[in-house]
């Protein structure tokens, strides 16, 4: 009960193996040499096509065949740059694709924001810089109000005459007048 773990002796001999080598080799030769010839035959096609044989008779050849060189080249500018716009948008149309699939990855995560106390000293400096001086009372800049302007106010909003002088005292420009300065001497 031996196994053997070598690989089975092949059928063909060495000989007809190089014999069937050889044989692959002049066919494949000979497939390419005709590969060849085509390619040679269709371009020489292609160029019959495309640049017809020139007609050297008359005064004004000169000149035909320069209008009809340029108007080949305009032809053939137009097509370029039609290629070239393809390209362009293309290449763009790839730049969004990608940006979308690296989107749906989701290799791009918010981190999550923390709570951080900054006293308004702090953040002056960090929002001006080196131009923020000393620290910064809020409560200096507030304005002050006296409890004496406050009642004098309510005391002149709560007199309340008759509605019909009222009205009488302040219908037309003048009465305009007076309501304006009652409110300018208000503040």
């Amino acid at each position: 009960t031996h196994i053997c773990l070598l690989q089975p002796k092949s059928k063909i001999s060495a000989s007809r193996k190089l014999s069937l080598k050889i044989l692959l080799l002049t066919r494949a030769k000979e497939d390419l040499e005709k590969e060849k010839m085509e390619r040679d035959e269709e371009k020489v096609r292609y160029l019959s096509e495309k640049l017809p044989p020139l007609q050297m008779s008359g005064i004004f050849f000169g000149q035909k065949l320069c209008r009809q060189l340029h108007e080949k080249i305009d032809v053939v500018d137009e097509e370029r740059y039609d290629c070239e716009a393809k390209v362009i948008k293309n290449n763009q149309d790839i730049h969004e694709l990608k940006l979308k699939v690296q989107d749906l990855g989701g290799k791009f995560k918010k981190p999550a924001l923390r709570k951080v106390r900054v006293s308004a000293d702090e953040m002056m400096r960090a929002l001006l810089g080196s131009k923020h001086k000393g620290s910064m009372d809020l409560r200096a800049n507030l304005k002050s109000v006296k409890k004496e302007d406050i009642k004098q106010e309510k005391v002149l909003t709560t007199e309340v005459g008759d509605w019909r002088k009222n009205v009488e005292a302040m219908s037309g420009m003048e009465g305009r007048k007076k309501m304006f300065d009652a409110a300018g001497g208000a503040q």
